[in-house]
């Protein structure tokens, strides 16, 4: 028997029974261009009440760099209290030396902070980027250009493949939606690269480094919050909630961002169209909700 999902028409309604909640930006608070209001006023009625609110993003950039994006979206200080980035857990490893000291960087000029030293990194090695043909691994943010089919980097990774090199992948999303542009995202290179046979290494949703960084970024700012009393909130069914559902995780899944079409959402989705997609997708989320209000 299908497994049949509560839809929820507000956060106020699951809201008291969590103490934390890890959610995901792009498609859940804003849309790439600006936030959504009622995202917004959703989170800073939550953080009114005492709740903690984790923005828990697959962006490749670093937490300040994000925290800068989301000022120029109109996402205000008070709808969260900290942010923690795949960026940010991909950075850690990198400078442990995951992928080797000499780099080639696949990402986009504004990606350059990636490169910064991470406090949480102790001793962390001296990273260059070079030339693929004196690489020791790959670095990828994202696709030089988010429109462009990932097969135009066929030739690099075969090379690359054949040189033994890890990828590195600082955003497991596949796609994301820029207001109503989808583009190609780091996660669609590092699934093309381990389909043409090299190591792909992740480290954002639905990969359990950036949950242990969200736990580490929630420690600081209060007393030990168990992952009973946290609520995971996305758009991606194969990231925000399958990620969570890994973690032992409640998860809230907003159905109008990336599956819009799939679960025919309105104002909320078609029960027996998000039913059918859940089971489609052979994973499970606690709630559901059109948009996050």
């Amino acid at each position: 028997m299908a497994t049949v999902t509560l839809i929820i028409n507000s956060l106020d309604e699951i809201a008291h029974q969590y103490d934390a909640l890890f959610v995901d930006l792009w498609g859940c608070v804003h849309n790439g261009i600006t936030a959504y209001k009622s995202a917004v006023e959703a989170l800073i009625k939550y953080r009114e009440t005492g709740g903690k609110v984790v923005l828990l993003t697959n962006s490749p950039r670093p937490r300040v760099g994000v925290e800068k994006q989301l000022h120029h979206l109109n996402v205000p200080t008070t709808c969260f209290d900290t942010v923690a980035t795949s960026g940010d857990s991909a950075r850690a490893a990198m400078f442990t030396g995951v992928v080797g000291k000499k780099v080639f960087f696949i990402g986009e000029p504004s990606d350059q902070l990636f490169f910064d030293p991470i406090s949480i990194i102790k001793s962390p090695i001296e990273v260059d980027q070079v030339s693929i043909n004196d690489a020791e691994g790959i670095v990828c943010t994202g696709p030089f250009d988010g429109s462009a089919d990932p097969v135009v980097n066929r030739e690099i990774f075969l090379f690359a493949i054949d040189q033994g090199m890890k990828f590195l992948c600082a955003n497991p999303d596949i796609v994301v939606d820029r207001g109503s542009v989808r583009q190609w995202c780091a996660g669609a290179l590092a699934k093309m690269y381990t389909e043409m046979g090299g190591e792909s290494l992740y480290f954002g949703k639905p990969h359990s480094a950036i949950y242990d960084l969200a736990r580490l970024r929630l420690a600081d700012l209060s007393t030990k919050i168990t992952d009973k009393k946290i609520l995971a909130i996305g758009d991606g069914i194969n990231t925000d909630i399958e990620g969570a559902n890994s973690e032992g995780i409640d998860s809230l899944f907003i159905t109008g961002g990336l599956a819009a079409k799939e679960t025919k959402t309105s104002i909320n989705p078609n029960p027996e169209a998000l039913n059918q997609y859940i089971s489609e997708q052979k994973v499970t989320c606690t709630y559901s909700i059109g948009y996050l209000r």
